[in-house]
């Protein structure tokens, strides 16, 4: 049975309960955060718990991130076995439990604190090797997205027509510019260099999307954050996605057309390989 973390205590999933009125649940007023664990340990911890802080000041939620680091650690520890390829921990804050009203709540309150530890059901090498496909859609979220809120419903319908479609990913597009998927970043290969989405308040600053940056550069690649037209990604050479839990993945088709050869390229290749090879080894410089 899943142990979870939930206001200070470690508690079977079952015997988790969270207030009908807590504002997480009536208003999505809420930060989370998800971190990749390999090899029995969080990568890149220090930056997400970052993301996070800065995420629980933009909407002002008052909460220390003291001790959640040993959170994770506890979590990984009770649920994910170390030869797991790849979990994750969820962490969620919510503003807490008020009576219903669209403002902060007048009294102070204490925030809500949930935590659990999660599997990813990762493509064997076999499929990572075929690609995988996009399909387009609008990008009809709202102009926060750079703050990581639960509410994510547009993400959810935009993920949904995806699966209707046969795909595994979203572009979303806004005034016909691609901004990134439905919850992950987007990045081409286009005349040799690797190019993505500049950090606005558009897309999430991904912290895959900024590690693989740095790799990016490290293996010699010119990276140009800039505006991408969807006819610029359809004329890319390669197109992949990064986050948490896609790592890097190649995207060889969008709208059922392919990208450069149909097949996963070089870029993304290296990029795959040397992120594993660092998350693995828990190098998280």
């Amino acid at each position: 049975m899943s142990i979870v973390y939930l206001n200070g205590e470690y508690l079977p999933i079952s015997e988790a309960k969270v207030s009908v009125e807590d504002r997480g649940f009536l208003f999505a007023d809420a930060i989370y955060e998800s971190t990749p664990v390999y090899r029995g340990r969080a990568f890149l911890l220090d930056r997400h718990l970052r993301r996070l802080s800065n995420g629980l000041a933009a909407l002002r939620i008052d909460y220390g991130l003291e001790g959640l680091a040993a959170v994770h650690e506890r979590l990984i520890e009770e649920n994910v076995p170390v030869d797991t390829p790849l979990a994750f921990v969820y962490v969620q804050v919510t503003r807490g439990v008020a009576p219903r009203g669209h403002a902060f709540p007048s009294q102070p309150v204490t925030p809500t604190v949930y935590a659990f530890a999660g599997m990813v059901d990762k493509p064997g090498q076999a499929r990572w090797d075929e690609g995988f496909e996009a399909i387009t859609v609008p990008d009809r979220r709202w102009a926060r997205v750079d703050v990581k809120t639960t509410a994510l419903t547009a993400n959810v319908m935009a993920q949904q027509a995806a699966v209707e479609a046969g795909a595994t990913d979203v572009v979303m597009v806004r005034d016909g510019m691609v901004t990134e998927g439905s919850h992950n970043n987007i990045f081409a290969v286009i005349d040799g260099s690797v190019v993505t989405a500049p950090e606005t308040n558009y897309i999430l600053h991904g912290i895959t999307r900024e590690y693989v940056i740095e790799l990016a550069e490290e293996l010699g690649y010119a990276v140009h954050q800039r505006p991408i037209s969807v006819e610029d990604l359809r004329a890319a050479d390669e197109v992949f996605y990064t986050g948490t839990t896609t790592e890097v993945r190649p995207t060889v088709r969008i709208d059922n057309q392919p990208i450069g050869d149909g097949k996963p390229g070089a870029v993304a290749r290296a990029l795959q390989a040397l992120y594993l090879r660092r998350a693995q080894g828990n190098v998280s410089a």
